[in-house]
């Protein structure tokens, strides 16, 4: 990708303003739209031609969970990387259940900024250290164990995991293991099944909250 189409979704004009600055300074990104809610980047969605979407989570009217749930229907190519001044747990999950593919706290460097574009673009998800340490923190109340009843995961399983959560492809992983990507992959699909996640940022999720990674 020669350039990276970023849509701005901030019901602040001033953060808006502030991050298209730094973004634009920076050769290979460029701000095609702004939206100051939910319902106006919807309504601009049709005709947008864009790559990655900075959402904030709460915003007037439409939040930014549904918001990324609509749009994702619409255009389900579209990364969405999410943007939010809290770092508590039932803001993130909402917006991993939603599709969100990267979480960055509004406090975050443009460095932090540039990595999470990067990453999400080439198919990843990203979550910055604060927002990490932040959900560590609260997450380490809960039981490190697994639940009752959930099928533990195995070593190999285990192993993929860390990994995963390390930001490597399915390809990577397996020529670290020196075994096949397809072997990976069944592997991935069985630790999907056995968490009941959806997608790579619920792993993570599942990861740090039975302790499988740390900080």
């Amino acid at each position: 990708m020669d350039e990276c189409r970023i849509v701005l979704v901030d019901d602040h004009a001033l953060f808006r303003t502030g991050l298209r600055g730094l973004l634009e300074r920076t050769p290979g990104y460029r701000v095609v739209a702004e939206a100051s809610s939910g319902e106006e980047f919807l309504a601009l969605l049709p005709e947008l031609e864009a790559d990655v979407v900075f959402m904030d989570i709460a915003m007037p009217g439409i939040g930014g969970g549904e918001t990324t749930e609509r749009a994702l229907r619409l255009r389900p190519d579209l990364k969405v990387i999410t943007l939010s001044m809290f770092g508590d747990e039932s803001y993130y999950t909402r917006m991993v259940e939603a599709g969100a593919r990267g979480f960055l706290l509004k406090d975050s460097d443009i460095d932090d900024v540039l990595r999470a574009v990067d990453t999400v673009c080439g198919g990843g998800s990203y979550f910055s250290a604060g927002l990490l340490a932040s959900l560590t923190c609260r997450m380490r109340r809960s039981e490190r164990s697994a639940a009752a009843g959930e099928e533990p995961l195995s070593a190999r399983e285990t192993e993929i995991l860390v990994a995963v959560c390390n930001g490597l492809s399915n390809q990577e992983i397996a020529e670290r293991l020196f075994i096949s990507k397809r072997t990976v992959d069944k592997h991935r699909a069985n630790i999907l099944e056995k968490t009941g996640c959806k997608n790579t940022a619920s792993l993570v999720v599942y990861a740090i909250r039975h302790g499988i990674v740390e900080l």
